[in-house]
């Protein structure tokens, strides 16, 4: 039988069922990614990283630090100073130091970088919709459920190897 994950032949008892699960899982979020990477540059000339650093911003109007921005996006201080360049460079973000500590930069959305950010963000909701359009409402609370209960698991799984 071929999978259609590892594009593999293979037996029903190669795999555990969990590691075909997290096959899935991986090709799935793949597959998506890079759809969504590719109409983003398409369309609006601009990355997923530097996207989704927008919406951080969009939801904070007073602007974040660096620090605050990569714990959200949960990637390192120097990933979020070279994205923040090249936003501040395109006039999408401005920069400036903290009021309470000098140290700190506090960065928010331009009023161009607000206005480009939300027309990128409501045809991105429409391309998600797009890609889950075949799935109905009760497949998507399902799925959801689902996948908080596996997030949940991973999270104690997590926790146990900490401890």
């Amino acid at each position: 039988m071929l999978d259609s994950e590892t594009k593999a032949v293979e037996t029903p008892e190669d795999h555990a069922d969990e590691l075909r699960l997290w096959l899935r899982l991986l090709t799935c979020t793949t597959l998506i990614e890079g759809e969504v990477r590719g109409r983003l540059r398409q369309r609006f000339d601009v990355t997923l990283p530097r996207f989704d650093l927008m919406a951080q911003l969009d939801k904070v109007p007073d602007g974040m630090t660096l620090s605050d921005v990569s714990k959200r996006m949960m990637v390192s201080n120097g990933n979020v100073t070279g994205l923040v360049e090249r936003l501040v460079e395109s006039g999408h973000l401005d920069r400036r130091t903290s009021e309470t500590d000098r140290r700190v930069q506090v960065i928010r959305l331009t009023k161009l970088g607000r206005a480009e950010f939300r027309k990128m963000a409501a045809e991105h909701e429409t391309w998600i919709a797009d890609l889950f359009a075949d799935l109905s409402p009760k497949d998507v609370r399902e799925l959801m459920r689902l996948l908080a209960k596996t997030k949940a698991s991973a999270q104690k799984s997590a926790a146990r190897r900490r401890a």
